[in-house]
């Protein structure tokens, strides 16, 4: 995973806990959203994310 894609990934995790905790977005939706936002943190700080890994997206540059 690139640079780009992980700090894109961070900011819209805070994004969405911005967002419930300013209560913007309430109810299911909120629920919902704040899960995608868990794991899109945890792929940003962990640097991978499985569905690339399965549909064969890499986003980091390689080295030659």
């Amino acid at each position: 995973m690139g640079n780009a894609d992980r700090i894109l990934r961070l900011i819209v995790a805070i994004t969405i806990a911005l967002l419930y905790y300013f209560n913007i977005i309430h109810g299911t939706v909120a629920y919902v959203l704040l899960g995608l936002a868990g794991i899109f943190a945890v792929t940003g700080f962990v640097s991978f994310c499985p569905l690339y890994s399965l549909v064969g997206l890499n986003t980091c540059k390689v080295k030659n």
